[in-house]
């Protein structure tokens, strides 16, 4: 983790009490890299390994806990996408909304028979992306749970962002997404938000140039499940598991933030 990432996370991070009777604890930076680990290697919280000097696994995991019940990570991914409005590097033009299954190994809440799986246990990621594909919102809900049910907890769920002079942002344009999305009183809602519903309907041909434009939300999806502990849950909580999500999002949206422009 590079210096800049960990200047804008250190002060978001809690406090410890000037006083406690407990030994002096594992520095915050070197916990955020044991979890970062486990983010990206997926191995189990007792694997990870001493020799790096992140701490033991049960330290990195209690950190995870305390950060997640602060909102760490919601406010990272916050801070970041702010950072990104402020550089015109989102596009509010249109928003696209997508499902993932996902194989739940322990079970727990959120979770239930897959629909794709052979009706093994899972759950499914919830997206909302900007035009450019850039993770805005992640829900975990059960894996037989339909992805229109979520349509406006995505919207409704977009942090507000700022960066550009006057009123954070919160809401595309419009809202593309495809056939299991189709639902008149859920487009009547997106309406009254002043987003123009642009969902495939059942039993009528695709929208012409709709994949073209949805595309990004699946690419989107191959960044997150790059990071493996996304790819397969072990949370039995799913606020450990959507800590995990927020943090892989604040990192895509790092990587744009410093990604090279092209001249």
């Amino acid at each position: 983790m590079d210096d800049e990432l960990w200047a804008l996370i250190e002060p978001l991070l809690p406090p410890w009490p000037e006083r406690s009777p407990r030994p002096r604890p594992v520095a915050d930076r070197l916990c955020l890299q044991g979890v970062l680990f486990v983010l990206y290697n997926d191995i189990a919280w007792q694997l990870l390994p001493a020799e790096l000097g992140f701490g033991s696994g049960q330290t990195c995991w209690r950190r995870l806990d305390r950060w997640q019940k602060a909102g760490v990570f919601d406010r990272l991914h916050r801070v970041l996408l702010a950072e990104l409005n402020a550089a015109g590097e989102l596009d509010w033009s249109r928003a696209c909304v997508d499902g993932s299954h996902i194989r739940a190994k322990k079970g727990g809440a959120d979770t239930g028979p897959s629909p794709v799986d052979r009706r093994k246990t899972g759950s499914k990621h919830h997206l909302i992306c900007d035009g450019r594909g850039t993770p805005l919102k992640v829900i975990t809900t059960a894996a037989n749970v339909n992805d229109v049910t979520q349509t406006l907890a995505l919207v409704d769920g977009i942090p507000p962002v700022a960066g550009r002079p006057g009123r954070p942002r919160r809401r595309p344009e419009a809202l593309l997404g495809d056939k299991g999305y189709d639902s008149n009183a859920h487009c009547d809602e997106l309406r009254r938000r002043r987003i123009l519903p642009v969902i495939s309907r059942k039993g009528s041909p695709n929208i012409k140039g709709m994949g073209k434009l949805r595309y990004v939300v699946e690419q989107t999806f191959v960044l997150l499940h790059h990071f493996k502990r996304l790819a397969v849950r072990w949370e039995r909580r799913t606020e450990l598991h959507d800590a995990f999500a927020s943090l892989a999002c604040s990192l895509i949206c790092w990587r744009r933030l410093r990604k090279p422009k092209n001249d």
